[in-house]
C-alpha cells in the first residue's frame, strides 16, 4: 500500500467516526437510492463505484442511499472503496438498508433473533466504514409483536451508537397497509427511532394518510416514482400531494430518488426530471410563506 492509499484509507475510516452533530446538515439535499439501480448493476452497464461520480458529473445530487443487495462485496476494503469515491466526487453517503433475506428481528425463536442481531451488527460495522449516520433493518411481511421488535432494535441501537450510526424504520411489507404502522413502531421503540417513508411503498387507500403520520417522524425520504407519462405526468400516484404532505410535516430533505426504467439513460434522464420537479416545489413553497 502507498503513502496515498493510506491516506485514503484513514480518511475514509475517519469519516465513518464523524459524530452526528458535526456531520454536514442534509436540509434541501437531493439524491438517489441505489436499489434503482438493481438492473444495471446486474448487467454491467453501471458499476456502484462509478455511481458517486456520475451523480456528480451528470445529475448534480449530494446523497447517496445504500442498499446491502446492491453492493458488490460486503466486506470492509469494497466498502472502504466505496466510501473513498464518494468522499473524491463530494458524494455524502447518509444510510444503509440492511436488505439481507431471511432475518427476524421479532421471531419468536430466539436463535432466530440472535442470528438476526448478529448479522445486522456486523453490517452496520460496514456502515460504519462507509460513513453512514443510519442504517435500516428490513421489515418483515407479517405484522410482528412489537415488544420483541422493541426489544432487538434496543440491541442494535445500543451496538450502533458509540460508532454514531442511528436506526431508521421504513414502510415495507407488513406496515404497506396501515397507515398507523410507521408512528406505531417508533412509539414502541422509543430512544430516537426515525421514520424513512416510501412514497411508494404505501398501497393506495393508505399512501396519504400514511405519509402524513409518517413525515412528522421523518429523516430522509425515499421519494418513488415508477414509470412516467407524457410531459414527465405519474399516472400512478400525485408525486406532488406526497411532496406537500412531506412540506408540511417540516420534512426538508434529503428527498432520495428511487426510479425505475429498464434502460440506464431513461432512468437518468427521470432522475433529472424528478430533480427538478422537487427544486421546483422547493422553491413555489418556500416563497408561499
Amino acid at each position: 500500500m502507498n503513502q496515498n492509499q493510506s491516506l485514503s484509507r484513514r480518511a475514509v475510516l475517519a469519516a465513518g467516526a464523524i459524530p452526528l452533530a458535526a456531520q454536514p446538515a442534509l436540509t434541501g439535499l437531493i439524491g438517489v437510492t441505489t436499489g434503482s439501480f438493481m438492473p444495471h448493476l446486474k448487467s454491467g452497464d453501471l458499476v456502484l463505484l462509478d455511481l458517486p461520480r456520475i451523480m456528480r458529473d451528470e445529475l448534480g445530487l449530494k446523497v447517496l442511499d445504500l442498499m446491502t443487495a446492491t453492493l458488490a462485496s460486503l466486506d470492509r476494503p469494497y466498502c472502504e472503496r466505496l466510501r473513498n469515491e464518494a468522499i473524491k466526487a463530494g458524494i455524502l453517503i447518509t444510510n444503509l438498508k440492511m436488505n439481507q433475506p431471511g432475518l427476524d428481528l421479532s421471531s419468536a425463536d430466539p436463535t432466530v433473533r440472535a442470528q438476526a442481531i448478529k448479522v445486522y451488527k456486523e453490517t452496520i460495522d460496514l456502515a460504519a466504514v462507509l460513513g453512514c449516520r443510519w442504517v435500516r433493518p428490513l421489515p418483515g411481511p407479517k405484522r410482528p409483536d412489537l415488544k420483541l421488535v422493541a426489544t432487538s432494535y434496543h440491541e442494535l441501537m445500543d451496538y450502533a451508537a458509540p460508532k454514531k450510526i442511528a436506526l431508521l424504520v421504513e414502510n415495507y411489507g407488513w406496515m404497506m397497509d396501515d397507515p398507523d404502522a410507521l408512528p406505531s413502531v417508533i412509539r414502541a421503540v422509543g430512544r430516537g427511532l426515525k421514520a424513512q417513508p416510501d412514497t411508494g411503498n404505501f398501497s393506495d387507500a393508505a399512501r396519504y394518510a400514511g405519509l402524513e403520520k409518517a413525515f412528522p417522524h421523518a429523516v430522509s425520504c425515499d421519494f418513488k416514482a415508477f414509470q412516467f407519462g407524457p410531459g414527465n405526468s405519474h399516472p400512478k400516484y400525485d408525486l406532488k400531494r406526497c411532496f406537500d404532505v412531506a412540506w408540511k410535516a417540516g420534512f426538508r430533505g434529503p428527498w432520495c430518488f428511487e426510479h425505475f426504467n429498464e434502460k440506464y439513460k431513461p432512468l437518468l434522464a427521470g432522475m433529472a426530471a424528478l430533480r427538478d420537479m422537487i427544486r421546483m416545489w422547493t422553491a413555489e413553497a418556500r416563497k408561499a410563506r
